[in-house]
């Protein structure tokens, strides 16, 4: 008897790990916003997304400049973080038709 219930608790927990991790894992806008405000703005204020002269103009040159200035920052993210914070910022500021899944295929 003492066997069976270590059993069920045993599967149990394996059968919870994975849910777990799903629902502590931020979702991409979250992780992009987290990336961003964590890293980004103390270096300049949300002016320079709409400043007269501002360097981002279409999808492209906007995943350009994350990765330009996550580079300088050396910050080494990953792709998929480059593409969270731009979600972030187009979502936020620049209104861009995301052309990341074309970037990705």
């Amino acid at each position: 008897m003492k066997r069976r219930v270590v059993s069920a608790f045993v599967v149990l927990v394996l059968v919870a790990l994975p849910l777990g991790a799903q629902m502590t894992a931020p979702s991409s806008a979250a992780r992009g916003e987290l990336l961003y405000t964590t890293n980004c703005i103390a270096c300049h204020t949300t002016q320079v997304h709409w400043r007269e002269r501002r360097l981002v103009t279409d999808w492209a040159s906007l995943t350009a400049q994350v990765s330009r200035w996550q580079g300088n920052a050396g910050l080494d993210w990953s792709a998929d973080e480059i593409l969270d914070v731009a979600r972030y910022l187009n979502a936020t500021y620049y209104r861009l038709p995301d052309l990341s899944a074309q970037q990705q295929g």
